[in-house]
């Protein structure tokens, strides 16, 4: 399937924000899906290796992806504002690309997933997302709000940065699978393929 990506940007709360959106040619979108890249102060950007790889197994299921950068990050105007700003601008990214009654998916890596999460929080009940994507969501450093039941939670079982058992300490209150992939760390290197392959089975139509 062929998919191509179209940059630019949206104006934000704190200036223009940089946008990448991946569609695939000849497919009616399911609907828009944001997906929210890792902490900017350790390097995270919307093409971090994780947040492609979603994106791409998302597109491939016929969503319209669209991936930002924060405040602050490469060319979006502003500066790290501790997460709060950061929400602020995934409501916008959202506001800006979403149509009225379009099925919306959240996802985030990291702290990404946080910032989904969160983000997710704030939206009117009218609007929340049908679906959810958490890939290592911070739960160990960030109080991460619960989620929609249907939320594909994806942690390595050997993760440094957030160890599985502040996931599974999150997500045992909520009643919420953990997909757990073996042997891998935060960042899933030599596990890129079995993370997207994940994805691509739990979206197959």
């Amino acid at each position: 399937m062929n998919t191509f990506t179209r940059r630019g940007e949206i104006a934000g709360p704190a200036g223009a924000l940089s946008v990448a959106v991946d569609t695939a040619e000849d497919v009616s979108a399911r609907g828009l899906a944001v997906f929210c890249h890792p902490h900017p102060l350790q390097g995270g950007t919307m093409d971090n290796k994780v947040v492609t790889t979603i994106a791409r197994a998302l597109t491939q299921r016929g969503w319209r992806v669209v991936r930002f950068n924060y405040r602050g990050v490469g060319q979006s105007a502003g500066a790290w504002d501790e997460g709060r700003g950061e929400v602020d601008d995934a409501l916008a990214v959202i506001a800006a690309h979403r149509v009225a009654g379009e099925p919306l998916l959240l996802g985030g890596f990291s702290f990404g997933g946080y910032i989904a999460a969160s983000a997710a929080a704030r939206l009117p009940e009218a609007d929340k997302p049908g679906r959810m994507v958490l890939v290592a969501p911070s739960t160990a450093r960030h109080d991460t709000p619960p989620v929609i039941e249907d939320t594909l939670l994806i942690h390595g079982e050997a993760d440094d940065v957030v160890p599985l058992s502040a996931s599974m300490d999150w997500a045992r209150p909520q009643a919420l699978p953990v997909v757990v992939v073996p042997g891998a760390g935060h960042f899933f290197h030599g596990r890129l393929v079995l993370l997207k392959s994940l994805v691509l089975r739990n979206f197959a139509e």
